[in-house]
């Protein structure tokens, strides 16, 4: 016959409810804010319905399917990916308390619970999910400590109690977690692939429609960091090229996918150039960025033939990359048949007027490239106007953004400008990339924001190549050359401040990257390179990892042991003085009083010694008498075995 399962007390449910939605917050802030709401009051709802008892089966039922269904709502079922897996094991841990009844129902929760924290760093690693996660682990130790008690049936110590022998764990595992993180041999590339996301994060794609990037516009997020070893470009000259959109259906522009397997174009740099590091954040795609032009492609990437470099893996975490840019005196002077062809390629039938006037301004200058690309820049400059606020475009949008309403933002003006382009018969294409960039004080790098996406033109001219044409800058050229400061009123002293307080956040994340994320295999093996060893070797790394974790295993080894000891000083005085008559043969039994042990040494020992402190032992370890405590410690401490013995 089983023994009952023993009921969870108020004060020990709480704790568990408590460190289990600690657990559940780190990763409920990587998911949409719709879903993680909705994931957040199921739970709150399952908490408070299960206070009298497990919830029916078909109740738990309902739970699980609306579970699955908010999921699917929110981030779809086409497939898989990482983020649809965090959250379906957010929304199990939500209603887990469903089932919560007794102590082995608490462990069992809290168990699952610290998986959480663990999901929440496949979406991010940052300082803020850390904190959280770090904080939940504590939370659940304290909980399986009120756990051991509800089982025991004794009282919980006090809080401070509580966090001392919780923080005496943790110090046990530091040195070995720590050893583990700086000295374990890391794999240049993992062994495994990890899951892309189901839902793309926010980021540059390989197609533009006008109309869809505002929500990248609206994102103040960081793209990637950017620090310069040498000369910073000037504002007119930072722009982070991206994907290159050729084609081009009437409404999308997208990749030409077959340039991916040409090689670089023929560029001649001008200049010595910029040398700088780039920190990307994660996006799950292969498509990077770098100053435009970059002079080739760091370890890892590929520039294909328009000069855009991509990664051999998908970006599911920091990377950093050390890159090299010059502007461009010649980029690609001689087009191939097939290029020219992309690079002029149009739907038939679309936008007519358009094309009306682009042939009506390629008779008027009489074959010359350059004059008709300065003819419509004058016209953008002159009558066109920059917003977000566009009408929806019909089924000739390049018409109606250049002959009716006349206002846009990059999408459109890069669009517009490559299709008038291609109309008079001149070559164009669409780059996408970031332009500008905040430049942060406190740590000398820049930052550019996912608001900062934007799109402008590249037009071939004879003899010179692929030349950058922005004509949002045309119009808006607050919108490339000034900052965010820049941007801000006089006298917007508020405003400032939080901008000042934003720069020491990100400066606090960027350090935050540059000790924790970016330590990869490359920063190990050069760990020790203040030492005189430039580059560690495999082996040499494991040498040192087992070496560090034996000292750990010792660390940790001499801690458990001292924690075995006896924590009453007096008690603990007189077991040491039990020993040291043990190595004589007279060992005290563990059921013999200590005046009866004492009688039972003295007939074998003669030591009237032994019989008064065995007397002044029991009276202050019985009795409560502890006003000469410190004086029966000495003694204890001092006394040894007589020599000699007697039948």
């Amino acid at each position: 016959m089983t023994e009952p399962a023993l009921l969870l007390d108020r004060n020990a449910r709480n704790w568990t409810l408590a460190s289990a939605a600690l657990a559940l917050l780190p990763l409920l802030l990587q998911l949409p804010s719709a879903l993680a709401a909705v994931i957040a009051v199921a739970g709150l709802a399952t908490a408070a319905l299960s206070l009298r008892g497990v919830l029916p089966m078909p109740v738990r039922l309902l739970l699980v399917l609306a579970m699955l269904g908010a999921i699917v709502w929110q981030m779809g079922g086409v497939r898989p990916g990482r983020d649809t897996g965090c959250a379906l094991l957010a929304a199990m841990l939500a209603i887990k308390s469903s089932e919560l009844r007794s102590v082995r129902d608490a462990r069992s929760l809290l168990g699952f619970a610290l998986f959480a924290p663990f999901a929440a760093f496949l979406l991010d690693q940052g300082p803020l999910t850390t904190l959280l996660a770090a904080l939940a682990g504590i939370s659940s130790l304290l909980a399986l400590q009120r756990l051991a008690h509800n089982e025991g049936r004794s009282a919980a110590l006090p809080l401070p109690g509580q966090l001392r022998g919780v923080g005496r764990l943790l110090l046990i595992g530091l040195p070995l977690a720590l050893a583990c993180f700086w000295l374990f041999p890391r794999l240049s590339s993992p062994l495994w692939g990890v899951p892309e996301r189901a839902v793309g994060t926010p980021g540059l794609s390989d197609s533009m429609e006008p109309d869809k990037w505002l929500d990248l516009m609206a994102d103040d997020t960081p793209a990637l960091r950017v620090q310069f070893f040498g000369p910073v470009p000037q504002p007119e000259q930072r722009y982070w090229r991206g994907p290159v959109l050729t084609r081009f259906d009437g409404h999308v522009w997208t990749r030409d996918r077959n340039v991916d397997f040409r090689r670089p174009a023929q560029v001649s740099h001008e200049g010595q150039g910029w040398d700088y590091q780039i920190d990307y954040e994660p996006t799950d795609r292969r498509l990077l960025v770098a100053l435009d032009l970059p002079t080739a492609a760091p370890e890892g990437t590929a520039l294909n033939g328009e000069m855009t470099l991509s990664s051999q893996r998908p970006l599911s975490a920091l990377t950093r990359w050390h890159l090299h840019s010059a502007p461009a005196t010649r980029f690609d002077a001689e087009l191939s048949p097939y290029q020219r062809r992309a690079a002029l390629q149009l739907p038939a039938n679309f936008n007519p007027r358009t094309a009306t006037l682009a042939r009506q301004w390629r008779q008027e200058a009489g074959g010359d490239d350059a004059a008709v690309v300065r003819r419509a820049l004058t016209w953008i400059t002159a009558d066109f106007s920059y917003t977000l606020e566009t009408p929806a475009t019909g089924r000739d949008p390049v018409d109606a953004f250049l002959f009716d309403y006349k206002a846009g933002f990059c999408q459109h003006f890069s669009s517009a400008f490559v299709v008038l382009m291609r109309n008079a018969g001149i070559p164009a294409r669409v780059v996408t990339g970031f332009a500008g960039g905040t430049h942060n004080r406190l740590g000398n790098y820049w930052v550019v924001r996912r608001m900062d996406a934007h799109a402008w033109a590249e037009v071939w001219l004879p003899q010179r190549g692929w030349v950058r044409v922005d004509p949002t800058a045309a119009v808006a050229p607050e919108r490339i050359l000034d900052t965010l400061e820049d941007r801000l009123p006089a006298g917007a002293d508020l405003q400032r401040r939080w901008l000042q307080a934003g720069q020491i956040g990100d400066w606090l994340r960027r350090g935050w990257n540059d000790l924790v994320l970016s330590f990869d295999a490359r920063r190990q093996q050069r760990l020790l390179q203040p030492l005189g060893l430039d580059d560690l070797k495999p082996g040499q790394l494991l040498a040192g990892f087992v070496a560090t974790a034996l000292l750990a295993m010792g660390w940790m080894a001499w801690l458990l042991a001292r924690g075995e000891r006896e924590r009453d000083p007096l008690l603990r005085a007189w077991h040491r003085l039990g020993r040291r008559y043990a190595r004589l043969g007279l060992a005290r039994e563990p059921h013999e009083p200590a005046l009866a042990w004492a009688q039972r040494v003295h007939a074998q020992r003669p030591d009237p010694a032994l019989i008064a402190l065995s007397l002044r032992f029991a009276e202050a370890r019985y009795a409560g008498t502890r006003t000469e405590l410190a004086p029966l410690l000495r003694d204890l401490r001092r006394h040894r075995p007589t020599s000699g013995a007697t039948s």
